[in-house]
C-alpha cells in the first residue's frame, strides 16, 4: 500500500508519534479486556501529549479469538496457521519451528 509505512522505534509511543508528526494512534481491539488496557494506555498517553488522538478499531468475529500466542503455539506443536496468518507469515513460523525442532 504506498501511504503505509512499516516502522520501529524504542521509548515511549507519544515521543515516536511526535517525532514523525503523527497526530492518530490507530488501536486495534480483539476482546473487552483489550479495551480496558488500550483505554488506560490512551489517557496515558493523552496526558504527555494533547495532539495526538487515540482511534480503536474492533476486529471481525472471524479473528477475535487469536492472539499471536496461540499462533506461535499452534506452529511450534506442528499446527497448521495457514487459515490464521498470511501466508509469508505462515511461512516462516514453519522455518523457525523446523530450525528448534531440529536442535
Amino acid at each position: 500500500m504506498p501511504n503505509v509505512e512499516v516502522d520501529s522505534f524504542e521509548g515511549l509511543t507519544v515521543n515516536y508519534a511526535q517525532m514523525i508528526q503523527a497526530q492518530v494512534l490507530l488501536r486495534g481491539l480483539r476482546a473487552l479486556s483489550d479495551f480496558e488496557v488500550e483505554l488506560q494506555m490512551a489517557h496515558t498517553n493523552n496526558t504527555l501529549s494533547k495532539e495526538i488522538e487515540t482511534v480503536f478499531l474492533a476486529t471481525s468475529n472471524e479473528y477475535s479469538f487469536l492472539s499471536s500466542s496461540q499462533v506461535k503455539e499452534i506452529a511450534r506443536f506442528g499446527g497448521c496457521v495457514d487459515h490464521l496468518v498470511p501466508q509469508h507469515v505462515a511461512i516462516e513460523l514453519y522455518r523457525c519451528h523446523a530450525k528448534n525442532h531440529l536442535k
